[in-house]
């Protein structure tokens, strides 16, 4: 014989998955985590957030895409700004681990942007998403080798400057 859940019991329960609902929605909101030696706390952004900071559009070929591809996003140097971070290099990091050392200089060099949508759709992780480092590779022959293409991390969780 099984005994049946008491009211309160049931109650309590449904009290916490609602209260518990919002945290899960709001986990569903790609974040980008910046840090610093200089900061005494990560600077944490959402999608959103970096979105309010204002999209630029660029066009171009990638070794990962089929023909030329529009990237919107948001110049890297535009989110250090925001973050109120400085140094010469950008530790990139990706889901995966996958890590790159950046010069800082690259971002106002090149207009590298962080992208956050591909040919006007988000990015999912399964597919480059939710971030991706993007280098107007069409714009200048040294752009489309090495080390640019490695530079071009997608999967972005963190960046570390120093």
């Amino acid at each position: 014989m099984t005994k049946a859940a008491s009211p309160l019991c049931v109650a309590s329960l449904i009290a916490l998955s609602l209260l518990a609902a919002p945290a899960a929605a709001q986990s569903d909101v790609p974040m980008l985590v910046m840090e610093s030696s200089e900061t005494a706390a990560p600077v944490i952004f959402s999608r959103d957030d970096l979105e309010r900071m204002g999209l630029v559009t660029m066009r171009t070929h990638t070794p990962w895409n089929e023909g030329e591809v529009t990237f919107e996003g948001v110049p890297l140097e535009t989110i250090l700004q925001e973050a109120d971070i400085g140094g010469s290099t950008a530790t990139v990091t990706a889901l995966n681990d996958y890590s790159v050392d950046i010069p800082v200089t690259d971002f106002t060099e090149y207009g590298v942007i962080l992208a956050i949508k591909r040919n006007g759709e988000y990015m999912p992780v399964s597919d480059q998403g939710p971030f991706f480092v993007m280098y107007p590779f069409d714009s200048d022959p040294e752009l489309q080798g090495q080390p640019y293409h490695g530079r071009a991390v997608w999967q972005v969780k963190e960046i570390y400057v120093e």
